[in-house]
């Protein structure tokens, strides 16, 4: 039973929903433990073919809850980031293409998420930062995907001065692959999955894992 996501599945395509809307979807321990599981659940599951990744509310992920950093000791302060970054590595063992469809703010931990799937669907409002640093932190676990997709100068910009960028400027960076108004998002990210779905699942594992 999951208490901070949604799990769904329809037509072969596996639907995870970050479900604290109240709190602009910031990870907790419970929320970190909870998508990890349920990606390793999906890439289990045989009938699906493809995951996506949604939130409840307006924002997909502002980073993690700042309340989880409190009272921790160096050891904990360590296991809590290698918790937080676990999924980032899940979703690259993966077998299955996994999509980020991103509304509002995708910052830090939530950018990292976005870096780390396979392919992403974007509202034209959304907003995409690795912030951290702007709070005395630094998003080292979200550069890792970065790294791979924008190269060594473009991240230490993003990850040293914690800016934000709009939607159109990470589809031109290859962070997005397409950008659509935002009534149209649902409807977009739909239709992306749907046509992966439709593929062979052998082809869509020996093409994720060969790239």
């Amino acid at each position: 039973m999951y208490t901070t996501i949604g799990v769904e599945r329809m037509h072969h395509i596996g639907w995870i929903t970050l479900n604290r809307p109240e709190a602009r979807n910031t990870f907790t321990v419970p929320m970190a433990e909870e998508l990890n599981a349920a990606l390793k659940e999906l890439d289990d599951d045989a009938d699906a073919r493809v995951v996506v990744v949604r939130s409840a509310g307006k924002h997909f992920s502002t980073g993690i809850d700042l309340d989880q950093f409190k009272g921790k000791s160096h050891q904990g302060y360590r296991e809590l980031i290698k918790l937080m970054d676990r999924h980032n590595h899940t979703i690259a063992r993966m077998r299955k293409p996994v999509i980020a469809s991103v509304r509002g703010y995708a910052v830090a931990n939530g950018a990292g998420l976005v870096f780390a799937c396979d392919l992403a669907v974007a509202a034209e409002s959304a907003r995409i930062g690795t912030t951290a640093i702007n709070v005395g932190l630094i998003c080292l676990g979200p550069a890792v995907p970065l790294l791979r997709s924008v190269g060594r100068k473009k991240t230490l910009e993003m990850v040293l001065t914690g800016d934000m960028i709009s939607a159109a400027e990470a589809e031109r960076l290859g962070l997005i692959n397409e950008v659509v108004p935002d009534d149209q998002l649902e409807d977009a990210t739909l239709e992306m999955a749907s046509k992966l779905a439709a593929k062979s699942p052998l082809a869509l594992q020996i093409g994720k894992a060969g790239i």
